[in-house]
């Protein structure tokens, strides 16, 4: 019977090892898991500030671009603005020296024809360089936009 006793207790006593081993490993392997996701979060983190930083920087720089644009279509309509001023005021004085009633028709008709043509001009330069600007400004958010995307779009890795 003691033979029995001790088989029993030795049975009981390796059992015991066993689930005690079990249990450091499964302990073990738990601690791994939360160690790899932690740094897996951590990463993403880091990612997202990354991709946070990157993007304010394009909004930026697109912001920059747009007031350099201003400023440069702020130029071209005052420049515009003293040339059409001061053909104005040259064709006042020449309004003065004209001999006849047909010599003020014509003069007046040519001041009219070249402010309208000088217009129409205008407005194009001032739409072509509003669509530059526009698509200036707009390229560093475009390239953010799908650069986040890109980046949102791939599953975290394992």
């Amino acid at each position: 019977m003691n033979d029995q006793i001790a088989t029993i207790a030795k049975n009981m006593e390796s059992a015991v090892s066993r689930a005690k081993s079990n249990l450091e490993g499964l302990t073990k392997t738990q601690q791994e898991q939360v160690e790899k996701a932690a740094a897996q979060l951590l990463k993403g983190y880091e990612e997202l500030a990354a991709l946070t930083k990157e993007n304010v920087d394009a909004l930026v720089l697109s912001g920059t671009i747009v007031a350099k644009g201003a400023e440069e279509a702020g130029k071209q309509m005052a420049a515009y603005t003293q040339a059409s001023m001061e053909k104005g005021v040259a064709a006042g004085k020449a309004a003065f020296t004209v001999k006849s009633l047909r010599e003020l028709f014509d003069l007046q008709n040519a001041y009219v024809k070249q402010s309208v043509d000088s217009f129409v001009t205008e407005s194009t330069r001032m739409q072509e360089l509003s669509a530059k600007i526009a698509n200036e400004a707009f390229a560093p958010i475009n390239a953010r936009v799908n650069a986040t995307v890109a980046k949102l779009s791939k599953p975290l890795a394992a």
